[in-house]
């Protein structure tokens, strides 16, 4: 019993110390506290400023689109536009048929996202200068590489 307590006590230390899922998912965490303490004074969090700015390039986009783009889940991405929409930062537009609808930013998130633009660069800066110039890079390459593997598994 002794040797296969070890042998768990072994491999839970392993994981623990060597997961790259939990590392990744601390440093989201943190990176994400950094920009939401900035927004904050906004109403808003930096994962809403990523679907503010997603549905503003895209012009008009299905939430399918946008869950794709951002490699969401599609309830994740209904949940943000459900609380979005509620503030008046985005607009629900029926498409041609009416079976469906597009996403479009307002007036009014538009001014959110000139508002909060100078949060957000402090923010960029604060958590540029917590990783560091490598980290930053590395981080970046890895994202970059990232998108290219699963464009093709697509």
């Amino acid at each position: 019993m002794g040797n296969r307590q070890q042998t768990d006590d072994d491999l839970t230390e392993l994981v623990a110390r060597e997961c790259i899922a939990t590392k990744v998912r601390l440093l989201n965490r943190a990176v994400t506290a950094v920009y939401d303490e900035a927004l904050r004074p906004y109403g808003l969090k930096v994962s809403q400023m990523t679907v503010l700015v997603t549905v503003a390039k895209l012009g008009e986009a299905s939430p399918g689109a946008v869950a794709r783009t951002l490699h969401l889940e599609a309830s994740t991405l209904s949940r943000n536009v459900d609380r979005m929409r509620a503030r008046g930062w985005l607009d629900a537009v029926p498409t041609a048929d009416g079976r469906a609808h597009l996403l479009r930013v307002t007036p009014r998130g538009r001014r959110l996202l000139r508002e909060a633009h100078d949060a957000w660069n402090g923010a960029q800066r604060r958590a540029g200068k917590l990783l560091g110039e490598q980290g930053v890079r590395g981080i970046s390459r890895t994202v970059a590489a990232f998108s290219r593997a699963r464009r093709v598994s697509d």
